[in-house]
């Protein structure tokens, strides 16, 4: 079952244990590094199979005087993210990025991250007046976004604790 939900409602408990899950306990984050500051401002979808969060994923629009640069987790010691160039041009606002996309290892290659990403795509035209949307992929999940029509916007680089990235692009 997908569901999505909309700002200024947070997200619930078995979201959150999905997220950690998928993206933080596999690294060796502690609890909590799951949890963004501005999560009650964003949009956010999954995927529940059998009352368990199986799939999960966020969206937020990026402040007009953002570069998109953000903290990749919570806490003290947060590596911080690189912005996107593409919005030095007024023509790609208003933006989303996408964040926190995951899905737990029994339940991949089953629909369910495109169901959430489309979730979300639809859902930032529609509340944010979304043109673009932005991500920074891990390296294992490029294949999937670029399936799902998003494109490779600059040259890797590694985010502390996390790995390999790439920042993506779509025309919403």
């Amino acid at each position: 079952m997908e569901h999505v939900l909309i700002p200024p409602a947070p997200p619930s408990i078995p979201y959150y244990d999905c997220r950690y899950a998928v993206l933080r306990e596999p690294l060796g984050f502690p609890r909590g590094a799951e949890m963004l500051d501005d999560d009650e401002e964003a949009i956010h979808a999954w995927v529940e199979h059998e009352d368990l969060v199986v799939a999960v994923g966020r969206a937020h629009l990026i402040d007009a005087e953002s570069d998109g640069s953000a903290a990749d987790h919570a806490g003290p010691d947060a590596t911080k993210c690189p912005g996107f160039g593409p919005l030095a041009d007024p023509s790609n606002r208003p933006a989303i990025q996408i964040r926190q996309m995951g899905t737990r290892p029994e339940a991949r290659r089953q629909g369910h991250a495109a169901t959430v990403l489309q979730t979300l795509e639809k859902a930032s035209k529609q509340h944010f007046g979304a043109k673009t949307g932005l991500l920074q992929a891990r390296e294992i999940a490029i294949p999937f976004y670029l399936s799902q029509g998003w494109s490779l916007i600059d040259e890797p680089y590694s985010i502390d604790g996390i790995g390999p990235h790439r920042s993506m692009m779509k025309q919403l």
